[in-house]
């Protein structure tokens, strides 16, 4: 699979998902039940909780290693609404071709390099990727909106804790299963439970993704564990 089919399966898997979630036009900016939809502010919340995996108080808990699998699954979770963000912009332009979309995200300042082999992260990188999420941040709260500035910064924060795009795409396919299961079993009506016997369902995730990568069998697997939760 070339780069480009990557990020076109990513964006249909997006478009397909959001449909279900949020219903047919949400690209107008609202869902079918009527609530506004703000994919920027929806980045920069998964940013904040992205900067609660690392131990950046300096009053408690100041020597924690770093989750790094944790930090994984909360830049896919910020990728999931830059790809909605992408799919939004687009659809005012009237464009929706997926590969034309992707093509034009490929195009973009340090694409290339985030499709090279990936890096190992490191402790002593913190206090810079720290800078690098509030950078986006900014990007998303600020009057000066710029989709290519947004997206180049989200590849360094990406390369630095140590993903590249086929990583990017092993954990997106496995969120995205995920995403699709929590709306299955009631999350959007608040009775789904993340927590399972007390390991969060993201946990479970990697666990499964350690030996499977196929929508189905993911769902499935997940379909299995959740039936025992308590």
């Amino acid at each position: 699979m070339t780069n480009i089919q990557i990020l076109e399966n990513m964006l249909t898997l997006q478009q397909k998902l959001n449909d279900e979630t949020n219903g047919v036009g949400w690209e107008d900016g609202y869902t079918k039940e009527g609530k506004l939809i703000s994919f920027r502010r929806c980045i920069y919340m998964e940013c904040a909780e992205l900067i609660e995996s690392f131990a950046w108080k300096h009053w408690k808990n100041i020597s924690a290693p770093t989750n790094w699998d944790n930090v994984c699954i909360e830049i896919v979770d910020i990728w999931h609404f830059i790809l909605s963000l992408l799919l939004e912009e687009y659809k005012a332009k009237h464009i929706t071709d997926k590969n034309l979309i992707a093509q034009d995200l490929a195009s973009v300042s340090l694409f290339n390099d985030f499709c090279k082999e990936k890096s190992k992260p490191s402790e002593s990188d913190t206090y810079g990727i720290l800078n690098d999420i509030e950078l986006i941040i900014h990007k998303c709260s600020g009057f000066g909106f710029d989709l290519g500035e947004l997206l180049s910064a989200y590849f360094i924060l990406a390369m630095k804790c140590g993903l590249n795009l086929h990583q990017l795409y092993k954990i997106y396919i496995g969120k995205n299963v995920l995403n699709k299961f929590r709306q299955d079993h009631g999350y959007k009506e608040g009775t789904y439970k993340k927590i399972w016997n007390g390991v969060e369902d993201n946990e479970i995730l990697n666990q499964i993704l350690e030996n499977e990568l196929k929508f189905d069998l993911i769902y499935e697997k997940l379909e299995l564990a959740y039936k025992g939760v308590k």
